[in-house]
């Protein structure tokens, strides 16, 4: 059984995107949680939706939770 990736989504940053992170590596900037679920299915969770990101344990959320986008 392989581990789940570690998942940090940074604080927004000027222009309301936010770096995530999957197991050290910054896969891009997300715009929305529909962006995070996506870096995340071309990551190996293909089956993830934006409701596995709002509420997964995995994901740490810097810088405020799912719902924040701007700086």
């Amino acid at each position: 059984m392989t581990s789940a990736p570690a998942v940090t989504v940074y604080p927004p940053d000027e222009e309301g995107g936010r770096r995530v992170r999957v197991d050290g590596k910054v896969l891009g900037r997300a715009y929305g949680v529909q962006d995070v679920a996506r870096f995340l299915q071309e990551a190996g969770l293909q089956d993830w939706d934006e409701l596995d990101v709002v509420r997964s344990a995995l994901v740490e959320w810097r810088g405020g939770g799912p719902d924040v986008w701007d700086h």
